[in-house]
């Protein structure tokens, strides 16, 4: 079974430092359960995980960046993806699932918060970023239950796979996977090798991802936007590499083994989470997805 996910093709992940793509996604999703009501994903850990320079920078940045459209737009889909990811989560353990992976967890807190005493958690995540997350788990005395598994790859040297198996995942069964805020990020081939290993695992396991939908599929203003988020990820080093037509993309999983496929664009997102919202509350055009076998 191939599972040769490499971080040469995933700026995220460099040794030596970690993401800070993974620390501003953790520092929006604690804003919105300080700024936003409804809120659409509660998470008490969310704020609680954040360093103190983290929780300095929300409090110097949430006035500004709660007057501006793009940025509120931007956090509501952040956590709606999050929301979407752990909802077809208790669809697979009504299911039997069993075993759940986190790919590229940075500073997610389900394991931590997990309310299905017999689902085993797994985080995939470089070394170095693994070691920053525990410390701020230690730092902010948020203990480690024994459901949860840290599975440190170095995907120089090893595979996803083999960093799976390494602490306990079991090939043999069905997994359910989160893939949130990675797959722009990759190669192509990064990308879809990661999706075949999930592909060949036993029936009733699935991914739940996002993805960037190519700019040209967007309207003006979506553009501008885009534009926006895009060079700001480039500064920080960590540059949008792919970008899929939702068409191809299920045509593809479909070829892989995939047969459940379910896409929601930005009109799919509004009907199901925000029917009555105000122009401001919703979340950027992108695809939020879900594949079972």
């Amino acid at each position: 079974m191939a599972g040769s996910w490499r971080p040469v093709a995933d700026e995220r992940m460099i040794e030596g430092r970690r993401s800070r793509t993974a620390e501003r996604v953790a520092i929006r999703r604690a804003a919105h359960q300080v700024l936003d009501r409804p809120l659409i994903f509660e998470d008490p850990l969310a704020l609680k995980i954040l360093s103190d320079e983290a929780r300095e920078r929300l409090r110097a940045e949430a006035e500004a960046e709660n007057n501006n459209p793009w940025g509120r737009g931007l956090r509501i889909f952040l956590v709606t993806r999050s929301r979407f990811a752990e909802e077809e989560l208790a669809r697979a353990v009504e299911q039997g699932v069993r075993q759940y992976v986190v790919l590229g967890a940075g500073l997610d807190t389900f394991a931590y918060r997990n309310p299905f005493r017999e689902l085993r958690v797994f985080e995939v995540d470089h070394p170095e970023t693994q070691a920053w997350k525990r410390k701020q788990l230690e730092l902010a005395g948020i203990a480690v239950p024994e459901s949860m598994h840290f599975a440190p790859v170095d995907f120089e040297r090893d595979t996803l796979q083999h960093g799976l198996e390494a602490v306990g995942f079991r090939c043999e069964e069905p997994a359910f996977f989160a893939w949130l805020g990675v797959v722009p990020y990759l190669t192509r081939e990064a990308a879809f090798s990661t999706l075949q290993f999930v592909a060949a695992l036993p029936p009733r396991s699935g991914v739940a991802f996002d993805y960037a939908i190519p700019r040209e599929m967007l309207t003006e203003t979506e553009r501008r936007a885009f534009d926006l988020l895009a060079e700001r990820v480039a500064r920080a080093g960590e540059p949008f590499r792919l970008f899929l037509r939702p068409d191809e993309l299920e045509a593809e999983l479909r070829a892989m083994g995939f047969n459940q496929i379910e896409d929601l664009d930005g009109t799919a997102i509004r009907a199901r989470w925000f029917p009555e919202a105000a122009e401001q509350s919703r979340p950027r055009r992108a695809g939020l997805l879900c594949a079972r076998v």
